[in-house]
């Protein structure tokens, strides 16, 4: 007997999927692929951040057909497991395997130490990114210098007009190009809500997080948007989106507004809710990167980021307060009241009849 390790199917440990379906065995098997590459993506951060990375998966799936992608990160479970080969959550096991292995690509997207440590010392024939230098994080070369700039200095920031997809793509050599985020929608999970039939929905997600707190919306511009919309969308559903962290203010929105609010879930129950709307109204949170992956309608949020690093795939449009923001990347505002509180109520409202 014998065996093709150089099989996409091939799992070693286990039978492989051809075998379980249709009995094959490797000597006379039709569904037999050759790996063309082998290819290992280093992006652990946090979920919105892993979920805005996986255009790399569509872009090498066109170049490289029957390549092989394995992603190793601290959140798997985010991943669809349909479209990306191996997900690994970073382990003792893991970086033994990756360590171990030979790979045609390897990239790093992240500027942990730890993750730029591994780029550094695994077998692979080309390695795009981070990599430790000198003990720290440091462009491995040229293609990385301008994502690494960006983040270094606040004026270069400010000066930037490349998405963060363009960023992401000219690390690795490439041109975004439209690329989508991956995402599963949780569709098969039975879950079930209990929302208006025949109404559109729009999605309210009304936190930020906790590192950049100058992002918050008060709790009376949320109710005084609620009420705006019921009057220009009467036909329509107001639903108050959140984690458990948003849950106090959420039920006061929903007290002195009359939206819907339904609670707060798990990830994939979240992600499973969000994609019964019509439209988003968002921050820039996990949320947004949610809304984007399942190709919803979105109004973006935004007053102490770049807006020129958000790709919305023509969805929508971000919308910033009328006053200027003096806190790029802070997590506290210098005049203790922040920005947010000058975008009105008015200007949401209008972005979302434009969209909706």
């Amino acid at each position: 007997m014998i065996y093709k390790a150089d099989c996409l199917h091939f799992k070693g440990h286990i039978p492989c999927k051809p075998h379980k379906q249709h009995g094959y065995h490797c000597a006379d098997c039709v569904a037999y692929t050759p790996v063309s590459k082998r290819i290992l993506i280093i992006k652990l951060g946090a979920i919105g951040d892993v979920i805005r990375t996986t255009p790399l998966v569509v872009k090498f799936k066109q170049l490289y057909p029957n390549c092989k992608i394995t992603w190793l990160t601290w959140t798997p479970d985010i991943l669809p497991s349909s479209q990306i080969d191996e997900i690994l959550k970073w382990d003792h096991n893991s970086l033994m395997y990756a360590q171990n292995s030979s790979w045609d690509i390897a990239i790093n997207l992240d500027k942990e130490k730890e993750a730029g440590a591994l780029l550094k010392v695994i077998d692979a024939k080309e390695k795009f990114g981070f990599v430790l230098k000198d003990n720290e994080i440091q462009p491995i070369n040229s293609l990385a210098e301008h994502k690494f700039f960006t983040g270094m200095f606040d004026d270069v920031s400010q000066a930037n007009t490349k998405s963060y997809l363009q960023e992401i793509f000219e690390i690795c050599g490439y041109q975004h190009q439209g690329e989508p985020y991956l995402m599963d929608k949780h569709q098969d999970k039975g879950y079930t809500w209990n929302l208006p039939k025949g109404k559109k929905i729009i999605g309210m997600n009304t936190g930020c997080g906790g590192r950049w707190t100058t992002r918050l919306w008060s709790i009376d511009k949320w109710v005084e948007l609620v009420g705006i919309l019921q009057k220009q969308n009467p036909d329509a559903e107001i639903l108050l989106l959140g984690g458990e962290a948003e849950d106090v203010r959420n039920k006061e929105i929903q007290k002195r507004s009359g939206a819907l609010y339904l609670g707060y879930y798990s990830l994939f129950e979240f992600i499973n809710l969000v994609e019964q709307c019509h439209l988003i109204i968002t921050q820039v949170t996990m949320g947004m990167h949610i809304t984007l992956a399942l190709g919803k309608k979105i109004i973006l949020m935004n007053n102490i980021f770049n807006p020129n690093e958000f790709d919305l795939f023509g969805k929508g449009e971000i919308v910033m307060p009328d006053k200027t923001c003096k806190c790029f990347y802070r997590g506290s505002c210098v005049d203790g009241t922040s920005c947010m509180e000058d975008l009105p109520a008015q200007k949401i409202a209008e972005a979302v009849e434009r969209h909706f």
